[in-house]
Order: structure tokens, then C-alpha cells, then sequence
């Protein structure tokens, strides 16, 4: 399943890259609003992708404030 996903990865990854490539070159407004549309749809389930195989979290402090002022004090 892991590999199944990177390589998914993988491929809406080139996709975007490929759309990138032809948004570079000469097109009419509609065919470049249909590229735009589908590099949009790429990236959301390219995103969507990733946070399901990589699910990392990073939890932050509650109080920031808290937080910095204790690191100042052990500097």
C-alpha cells in the first residue's frame, strides 16, 4: 500500500510538472483555464495523498509566550 501510494505520489506530481511545462508556452484563455483547473485538481489530491501516507503532526505549545520566555531564561 506504501509503495502504491508513493507511487501515485509520483504521478500527480509529474502531472503538475507537465501542466507547469504547458502553461510556459502559447495557448488560447480557454485552454489555459482548462490547465489551470486541472493543475488545481492535481495539487488537491496530490495534498490529500500525502497527509494520508505521511500523517505527521507537529503539536506547538499552548501559551507561546510561555514557551519563549523559558528559552530565553535557560540561554
Amino acid at each position: 500500500m506504501f509503495e502504491q501510494n508513493l507511487a501515485r505520489i509520483r504521478t500527480h506530481r509529474n502531472n503538475i510538472h507537465r501542466y507547469r511545462r504547458l502553461l510556459r508556452t502559447e495557448l488560447s484563455d480557454l485552454e489555459r483555464d482548462f490547465i489551470d483547473r486541472r493543475m488545481a485538481d492535481e495539487q488537491a489530491a496530490l495534498d490529500a495523498l500525502v497527509a494520508e501516507t505521511f500523517p505527521v503532526t507537529f503539536p506547538l505549545p499552548k501559551d507561546l509566550s510561555s514557551a519563549s520566555s523559558s528559552m530565553g531564561a535557560a540561554s
